[in-house]
């Protein structure tokens, strides 16, 4: 009887080769602590509107070391991509260990503005999608602004609903209240229907 080979650990499927629709040749890697500086310039050369909406501000590098220290703890995981210039995007999931919301994982995606519209968001996701269902994450959510149209429409488009709206839930980086839009994806379909109502 042959042996069954092990499946790949995450360190061993990276990096990967991908071809965007217009011949773009991008190369996905697991983030270490090796791209920390990568992110950072990145983050540093992101338009100002972009940074606005930004979870956190990856321009302070006190932050980006804390979400490397987050990928080391295994409380984040993030795909980055990268052309022959540099770092173009990520995608990243982040867990809260706490045991009731384990099986819950926050998506963030940004790509660099030139590369917009031409697919890599949407390879950046189905990628990150297949690495939250491989680290256990049974639900996905995103999220942003409600003046984030085109995010919304993104998400949307990839399956994503709506769950909540929170009125000046999130300040930007001018202090501006904005309100919060919550969607969600469940990788493998809802098992307990917000129609059943929770009994409080």
């Amino acid at each position: 009887m042959s042996e069954t080979q092990a499946p790949q650990s995450l360190s061993e499927q990276y990096p990967k080769a991908v071809t965007l629709s217009d011949g773009a040749e991008i190369e996905f890697r697991l983030m270490t602590a090796k791209e920390r500086d990568d992110i950072l310039h990145f983050a540093q050369n992101l338009p100002m509107e972009d940074l606005l909406f930004l979870r956190v501000d990856l321009t302070q590098p006190e932050v980006v070391d804390d979400w490397v220290e987050n990928a080391k703890k295994g409380a984040s995981t993030t795909i980055l991509a990268y052309d022959s210039e540099g770092m173009v995007g990520y995608a990243t999931v982040h867990r809260n260990k706490a045991p009731w919301t384990r099986r819950v994982g926050e998506l963030r995606v940004n790509v660099n503005s030139t590369y917009r519209a031409r697919g890599l968001g949407k390879r950046l996701t189905s990628e990150i999608f297949d690495v939250a269902s491989g680290i256990g994450v049974k639900k996905l959510m995103a999220n942003m602004t409600s003046d984030q149209h085109g995010a919304q429409a993104a998400f949307r488009r990839l399956g994503f609903v709506p769950e909540a709206l929170l009125a000046d839930y999130v300040e930007d980086r001018n202090g501006t209240p904005r309100d919060l839009v919550i969607m969600s994806h469940d990788l493998e379909g809802h098992t307990n229907m917000a129609a059943g109502v929770a009994k409080l």
